[in-house]
């Protein structure tokens, strides 16, 4: 039998929170290894992008990344997020390692296209290097990616961490039996938005197209929800989406999702 490998990804929610980031990662960092912890941005990289004076563009609703935006997200994630999170996963005696997908060649991306918007230097993930992630784990490493990757052009790409924690989780499911983690602000998938206990505990396929079509499931859930089937029809074990602090209780709510 495989061994079982958790991706678990965290929001931006998290990294905001200096109290909930501190105790998501003693958490964390309490999990057996291998594992491995995908990070997004939170509003760090909008603040430091106001103090250098950096315009945030918007093109209905969605971030363009123009070179000055992603040398501040580069910084922001890769550098100062990246490596607090790093520090504090090692203040807890996890052997942390902080990457992005440029490092050792982990993330390959191409510059997303659209027909009418020039999102800028915003990548999709198209391959994962999972025999040098795979390096990694067996020397003890557990790798921590923010959501910065590359062409293999030398151009770095913003790209959704969402994403490349699916991306990552199907990688490593040749030689692991992968667990994929999502963690944001909610118990997990909400039959009502306004009920926080309003918990749905298990959603197949039919269900999700359902919950679509009801509305239930919407906005900025559906992307995050295409990811988590991408990856269970891609030999990915399990997919959960809950708050940060299932991952020290196993009491909590959460939702598990299936095919």
């Amino acid at each position: 039998m495989k061994p079982i490998l958790k991706i678990i990804k965290i929001g931006g929610n998290v990294i905001d929170d200096e109290m909930a980031l501190q105790s998501f990662l003693k958490d964390f960092a309490a999990l057996p290894s291998p594992k491995i912890l995908v990070h997004g941005g939170g509003k760090i990289a909008t603040q430091i992008a106001t103090k250098l004076g950096v315009e945030t563009n918007m093109v209905g609703g969605r971030r363009i990344t123009d070179q000055a935006s992603l040398d501040v997200v580069v910084m922001t994630y890769a550098g100062l997020i990246n490596k607090k999170v790093v520090a504090l996963l090692q203040k807890n005696h996890c052997n942390a390692i902080g990457l992005s997908g440029a490092d050792a060649g982990s993330i390959l991306s191409r510059k997303r296209t659209h027909p009418e918007i020039n999102f800028g230097f915003v990548g999709d993930v198209q391959s994962v290097h999972s025999g040098n992630i795979d390096k990694l784990l067996q020397a003890g490493f557990t790798p921590v990616f923010c959501a910065i990757t590359h062409d293999a052009a030398g151009q770095l790409l913003n790209t959704n961490a969402d994403t490349i924690a699916s991306e990552v989780a199907i990688g490593m499911s040749e030689s692991y039996q992968a667990e994929l983690i999502y963690c944001f602000e909610k118990k997990g998938v909400l039959t009502d938005i306004n009920d926080e206990d309003s918990v749905i505990e298990h959603i197949d396929s039919q269900k999700y197209i359902e919950l679509k079509n009801d509305k239930i499931i919407a906005d900025g859930m559906l992307p995050k929800m295409e990811n988590c089937f991408h990856a269970l029809q891609n030999k990915v074990s399990k997919v959960i989406i809950g708050h940060p602090s299932i991952i020290g209780d196993k009491k909590k709510m959460f939702t598990t999702l299936a095919i």
